[in-house]
């Protein structure tokens, strides 16, 4: 991806969004760009107008660890906005270009432990997926669960492309909007924490392509961590689930992310989960009685 247009657009979308009330600034009804001018941005920043806008046109290389955070303050970027500037920089002074060249990721294996780990977990979906929400290693209850994922052959079990190309997304999804803002902001922070991933690069386009509600989220440059929060489900088999996760970045597999979900205990998702397991088993028994017997 062009990273100068990604600072710029970042920069300039981010300093939209801040009005001059939240900055402390005195507000007039004759500005006549949405949030903050760039030379606001400049003072709050405490540096000349011309540095701050050869920044915002996507000149970051070079740009001080110290200069980036005055911008991050200004700006008043979240976490994970912060570390997406500070991915962008690193893509702009080169370094990156040398470490990741562009090149398709190879496939990735799941090992036998993290397999069995997977499985021990009983009382919930556990899942390993990528930066571009490709679903790589589930265990019994995971692989039930995103049954609607894995039932549509051209999601390629992607929840990405399930969520913006398949219809059965809005079902399974009741805050639907809510769960296409979390899709974009996944991808867009993986896009600048690995810009040469070119199987990102074809998904972002066939999205793009396709869906009018991923393009108008993805110019929208909104970045997030997913890592812990409370989520709605409605599941074909067991009907609505009100679950809690938990995302773990995996240190020894960098870029992929282990999420548990989990119910309240004594709680109607309890026992939707409960219900989803038993349905699973059931399914697989099913499956086992249906295959051919050798002799």
């Amino acid at each position: 991806m062009d990273n100068q247009a990604e600072v710029r657009e970042f920069l300039t979308s981010r300093r939209a969004k801040i009005t001059p009330e939240q900055a402390g600034l005195p507000s007039s009804s004759r500005r006549r760009v949405p949030g903050l001018r760039r030379s606001e941005v400049a003072a709050l920043a405490d540096m000349s107008v011309e540095y701050y806008s050869k920044l915002e046109r996507g000149n970051l290389a070079g740009a001080s660890p110290a200069v980036l955070e005055a911008v991050a303050r200004a700006l008043t970027l979240d976490d994970a906005e912060r570390a997406h500037l500070l991915n962008l920089a690193h893509v702009a002074d080169g370094s990156d270009a040398l470490t990741r060249p562009w090149r398709r990721t190879p496939q990735w294996k799941v090992h036998r432990s993290l397999q069995w780990v997977l499985d021990a977990v009983t009382a919930g979906p556990a899942f390993v997926r990528n930066g571009r929400m490709d679903l790589l290693a589930t265990n019994q209850l995971a692989r039930a669960f995103y049954d609607d994922v894995y039932a549509a052959p051209h999601s390629q079990a992607n929840l990405a492309r399930f969520n913006f190309l398949d219809p059965a997304s809005r079902r399974f999804y009741p805050d639907w909007d809510l769960a296409a803002d979390v899709a974009v902001s996944i991808l867009r922070t993986e896009a600048g924490r690995n810009p040469h991933d070119k199987g990102l690069h074809d998904l972002v386009g066939e999205l793009s392509t396709r869906s009018d509600d991923f393009r108008t989220r993805w110019g929208a440059h909104n970045v997030r961590h997913h890592g812990t929060g409370t989520k709605r489900f409605h599941h074909h088999a067991v009907g609505e689930l009100t679950l809690a996760y938990e995302g773990l970045e995996m240190a020894a597999e960098p870029g992929l992310t282990l999420t548990i979900y989990t119910a309240e205990p004594g709680s109607p998702a309890e026992e939707g989960l409960r219900l989803l397991a038993s349905w699973a088993a059931t399914r697989e028994d099913s499956a086992h009685t249906q295959q051919p017997q050798t002799r």
